[in-house]
Parts: structure tokens; C-alpha cells; sequence
């Protein structure tokens, strides 16, 4: 009887021996301690789960792995939603819609300071059935910097700073869609089309300190920028309000920042109120008309300093505008895809089924990411699917957010 400790797992069976599929994320290599008895009909196997970064080997890996016996197919579902990974690029979000609420794709941070080359986005959003990001500028970055494990302000701003870099900001996110062939989305109507095929971006900005109090410029980042995503604060307390991460110091929203608000009511912008403190949400969310959006976050039941995550009446105030919360994939919180999955069945306990989104932060995070690339998103369909119905996991990957566009743009 044949035996092996190195093999892969195919949706398909090769011709031959030496047949396997090019690509890389219909494969799932088994690495075994114990050689495995083969030939023997259907294995289940258990191990250690891992997705790998080597851009010339297989993605999935399955270590350690074991045969499992006496385990049902129902059993063995909700052990491991991943199981049958192979399989998944075909079946998950197959209509191509799913969101992304808050992203850095395609190395824009670095680029926006002239740094490194673009990265490749629109064809891992084709793979992985994601029709269009939020893609962020980040408005406070010239002056925040890594200090004490947290990310704050280093110094005040000079007169036109953040202006200038937003702008220069705009224009290379600009080119990044023009290079890729990514149109930008600029009426609901146009995120209604929205599909993988043809991967879109909706322009959006971490922090109106670009701003800089004058609310004109909102004006000119909507008409020549095609801004349709609008998060209030950064890193940094700034015109608009006070931030999870420094002490307070405006009490909450600013008078400017309710004004920058219903201005976007008006205009056809959406509200983003990530990184604000509870105190400016609930201002926030007494004088919108409109749904808010609290883009990439998750929850916790204690209060800790500093931290950017949110307590249940902190997502509550969201829902209750008609909202959303996006769930990021922080490895501190959610080291793999079936956590990160957990995480979003958390948010959807306290804040219910309409209110929670995909806020991926990609590119954008300090650490690690459970989510490493658009073209993983299946997993992570596969992995909400063992906890919701199809249909559930649609409005969490994508028509919750689409529900918010719509009303927020008219």
C-alpha cells in the first residue's frame, strides 16, 4: 500500500502524476509527520492550517496533518470550514460583489511620498470575487510616526501641509486606477454595477485634515477627486473631533466637524467615523441624515487605553443610524480566517445582520493581516458560510455597505 508524508489535495485529479493545476490557489499541500496510508478511499485528515507567502509555491498547507477517523461529513464541516478549500474559488461570493470598506491596495502610502512602484489589485480582486474598494489616501501621514507600539501625531502640521500631500495623495491613487483599468465610482449607480470582472475603486480619505478648516475644499476633493468616502479622523485630533487613540480634547465632534458632516449629507458623501471616540460618534450619529460607517475596527467587552477597538453601545450607535461596521483582520485579534470569521459573528450579535462589513485595512496595518490579499477572500466567504446563510454572507461581504452607498449618494 502506498504510503507519503508530502502530497497535494486537487479539486480535480490529475491526467498523470506529474499533473497538477497552475494555479496555485486550487491546491492544498499536505505536509505529514507520520507517512500517510494511501489508497485506502476517502481520507479526512486534521492538522495545523496555514496560507503561505511564497509567491512560487502553494498557497494552502495543511501540517501536521493526521488521518481522522469515525468523523461525519457534518462534523467534519464545522470542524474546519476549510476543508474543502480547493473548491471554494468556484463557489464563494461566484456573483462578484463583495466590498471592501477601507483599504491601502496596490502600496499607495509608500507611493503617495513617491516611494516604490504600484502593486498589483485589480486582478486579486478578480480572483477573489471583490468588485470594488474604498480605497484610502491617508491626510495625516507626513507627521504621524511609530512611537511606544502606537501610531501618533509627531509634531503640529505646517500651514498647507496636509493639504498639499492629500492632493499629491488623490493624484496617485488616480494613477493607480488608470494603470490597472480600474474605474472609479462616482453614483450609486455605479457601485449597483459594480462586479469583480471589472474591479472599481470608490475614493475615500482617512482623516479630513486636508481640510484644514476650510470646508471648501470638500467641495474641490468631491468634483476633482471623485472623494466619495469620508473618514473624519486619523492619527491625529484635528479640526473635526477627538480620536480613540490621544486624550481628548474637543469633547467629541467639533462644531467644524458637524458642519463637514451635514455637508456631506448634502453633497453625496459617506461618513466614516472610524478612529473617532464614542463621544464623537453619538454627536455624529444625532445630527447625520444619513447611514455612518465605522470602516475597519472589532469588539471587545472591556474598556482598554488607547485601543481602536469598540464596545457594543459604540456599535450600537452605529447600527442605529442604519450603519455599518467594518471588521478588520488584526492577527492580534483574529490569527487566522476562521477567527477572523468569529469576529464578524461577534459584531453581527451586538449590532445585528444589516450592520457589519469587510474593512480589510489592507496594506494599511502595522502587524499581520488573517486576510492577506483579495484573492484569499474565499476562504474567508467559506469560513462566514459554515456560521450564515448565502445570503447573510452577502450582506456582510459586500450588500451591507452597498445599502449604505445608496442611500448615502441618493
Amino acid at each position: 500500500m502506498p504510503t507519503a508524508d508530502h502530497l497535494l489535495l486537487m479539486a480535480e485529479p490529475g491526467c498523470c502524476a506529474g499533473c497538477v493545476p497552475a494555479n496555485r490557489l486550487a491546491v492544498v499541500e499536505v505536509f505529514a509527520d507520520q507517512p500517510l496510508k494511501l489508497g485506502i478511499g476517502q481520507l479526512r485528515l486534521t492538522g495545523t492550517w496555514r496560507v503561505s507567502s511564497d509567491p512560487d509555491g502553494w498557497r494552502y498547507q495543511l501540517h501536521g496533518a493526521e488521518v481522522k477517523r469515525g468523523l461525519s461529513r457534518r462534523a467534519l464541516m464545522a470542524a474546519s470550514p476549510l476543508f474543502c478549500l480547493p473548491a471554494i474559488p468556484a463557489m464563494a461570493q461566484a456573483d462578484g460583489t463583495a466590498v471592501d470598506i477601507h483599504s491601502h491596495a496596490g502600496n499607495l502610502i509608500p507611493m503617495s511620498f513617491g516611494r516604490g512602484s504600484f502593486a498589483a489589485v485589480a486582478e486579486p480582486m478578480r480572483q477573489g470575487g471583490v468588485s470594488a474598494i474604498c480605497l484610502a489616501v491617508v491626510s495625516d501621514s507626513p507627521i504621524i510616526k511609530l512611537t511606544d507600539g502606537r501610531l501618533r501625531p509627531s509634531r503640529d502640521p505646517r500651514p498647507g501641509e496636509l493639504y498639499d500631500h492629500t492632493m499629491r495623495s488623490f493624484e496617485k491613487l488616480h494613477a493607480l486606477a488608470g494603470a490597472q483599468g480600474m474605474p472609479l465610482l462616482k453614483t450609486s449607480a455605479d457601485l449597483r454595477g459594480a462586479r469583480s470582472g471589472t474591479p472599481s475603486i470608490i475614493v475615500s480619505s482617512e482623516g479630513a485634515d486636508f481640510l484644514e478648516g476650510r470646508i471648501e475644499r470638500l467641495n474641490e476633493a468631491y468634483q476633482r477627486w471623485a472623494l466619495r468616502h469620508l473618514q473624519l479622523t486619523h492619527y491625529r485630533p484635528n479640526e473635526l473631533g477627538d480620536i480613540q487613540t490621544e486624550p481628548s480634547v474637543h469633547g467629541g465632534l467639533t462644531a467644524f466637524g458637524v458642519e463637514v458632516i451635514r455637508r456631506c449629507n448634502q453633497m453625496g458623501i459617506v461618513v466614516d467615523v472610524a478612529h473617532g471616540t464614542y463621544e464623537l460618534v453619538k454627536k455624529a450619529a444625532s445630527v447625520t441624515t444619513k447611514p455612518l460607517v465605522l470602516s475597519h475596527t472589532s469588539l471587545t467587552d472591556r474598556p482598554v487605553a488607547w485601543t481602536r477597538r469598540i464596545l457594543p453601545d459604540h456599535a450600537r450607535a452605529i447600527a442605529a443610524t442604519g450603519g455599518v461596521i467594518g471588521i478588520w483582520p488584526v492577527t492580534a485579534y483574529f490569527p487566522n480566517v476562521v477567527a477572523y470569521a468569529d469576529g464578524f459573528a461577534r459584531m453581527v450579535d451586538v449590532a445585528g445582520i444589516d450592520h457589519v462589513g469587510l474593512g480589510t485595512d489592507l496594506l494599511g496595518l502595522v502587524g499581520a493581516s488573517a486576510l492577506v490579499n483579495y484573492n484569499d477572500l474565499p476562504q474567508l466567504a467559506a469560513a462566514l458560510r459554515s456560521k450564515f446563510s448565502p445570503e447573510e454572507t452577502a450582506k456582510l461581504l459586500g450588500g451591507n455597505y452597498r445599502r449604505v452607498f445608496q442611500a448615502s449618494l441618493g
